[in-house]
């Protein structure tokens, strides 16, 4: 087991038997990108579901709040969507959460949106378990999203049997499916302090990744820019069909980071921006976005049990709506938080 916490791309190769496929070359990831037309969307959780579990479990799939919620989006003219999964939801019920899968799609691609599907997460809190999720905390961020796989795969690395499994399936059931937009392989690893630690098992997805061949490219986002993240970014900015990254930060900034990726020669995609407090704002952000044709995948969409109009590190214990929202764009109800907000996505979608 301590190959696999240190081994290389090569070496997961070895161990599985696969035959990885190579890279998009920049020509194929940019005749892809030219069909899309321009990007815009939302990571889209509905207002019913605190988590990944949550959204996809049987017992809480809810189809009517989803058609309704993407029906808001396709008035904005909005075209993406960037929805997580969880392991978990197929461990309980394979056939079961493939077949809800579907249905996410059905609704979506009636309402004009493709959908960027996400396996692993290193973000928020690391306990995870199938069945009732918990009721959101007052006033705090995303008090019920869970990692995936979390501590749990290097506390019991055999489990990365399991985990090959799910994506191989997820991936091969809906390879060629056009109502996918994109694979997004792992959100933000090394987040929660892991670092290099999140390396091996992002390396391991892109192999997994490669095997299936799908027809959709497959990316994972860089988000940090630390020191300690140099040789995850470098992974996967070398290894990603498509560049996406993360940004909440001010125009300026923002700008930096777009000259910097311009040099791979890919398309690119910020799977998410736009964190009101922060200065990320849909008035700044996503008209620069469009004019320097990137995807434009703002976090959150309606305010609901993830609590995200909270801010990350500013908890409200009364529960209190905050007088500046952080993330989202509408209410349970479907008005917006800002009128003049909605103005601007429309303009720019060409709905008004």
């Amino acid at each position: 087991m301590k190959q696999f916490v240190t081994g290389t791309l090569f070496f997961l190769c070895i161990v599985t038997g696969l035959q990885a496929q190579p890279r998009w070359t920049a020509d194929q990831a940019n005749e892809w990108y030219k069909k899309q037309g321009w990007i815009r969307g939302c990571n889209y959780q509905p207002a019913t579901a605190i988590n990944q579990l949550e959204m996809f479990q049987a017992a809480t799939f809810d189809p009517q709040t989803i058609d309704k919620e993407l029906g808001w989006a396709e008035q904005l003219g909005l075209n993406a969507m960037r929805v997580y999964l969880h392991h978990v939801a197929w461990t309980s019920d394979k056939a079961g959460f493939k077949k809800r899968l579907d249905n996410y799609l059905q609704i979506s691609s009636k309402h004009g949106i493709k959908t960027i599907f996400v396996f692993f997460d290193d973000c928020w809190n690391d306990e995870y378990h199938p069945g009732k999720q918990p009721d959101p905390k007052p006033g705090v961020h995303n008090s019920g999203w869970v990692r995936d796989p979390g501590t749990m795969i290097l506390n019991h690395p055999d489990s990365l049997g399991v985990l090959e499994a799910y994506v191989k399936d997820v991936m091969t059931t809906f390879k060629n499916d056009d109502r996918i937009l994109l694979w997004d392989l792992y959100n933000e690893p090394g987040n929660n302090q892991y670092f290099s630690k999140s390396l091996p098992l992002l390396k391991a997805v892109f192999v997994w990744a490669k095997a299936v061949n799908p027809s959709q490219p497959i990316s994972a986002g860089v988000w940090s820019w630390g020191e300690k993240f140099t040789e995850l970014n470098k992974f996967q900015l070398e290894n990603s069909d498509v560049i996406t990254y993360h940004h909440y930060g001010y125009i300026d900034k923002h700008r930096e980071v777009i000259q910097d990726y311009r040099k791979y020669n890919r398309p690119l995609i910020c799977t998410e921006y736009m964190a009101r407090r922060n200065g990320s704002l849909f008035q700044t952000i996503m008209p620069m976005l469009k004019q320097e044709n990137i995807g434009a995948i703002n976090w959150g969409f309606v305010s609901g049990k993830t609590n995200t109009i909270f801010a990350w590190d500013t908890p409200i214990a009364s529960g209190k709506e905050p007088e500046l929202w952080f993330h989202d764009i509408f209410r349970k109800d479907g008005t917006p938080f800002s009128e003049d907000e909605v103005k601007t996505i429309k303009t720019l979608t060409g709905k008004k």
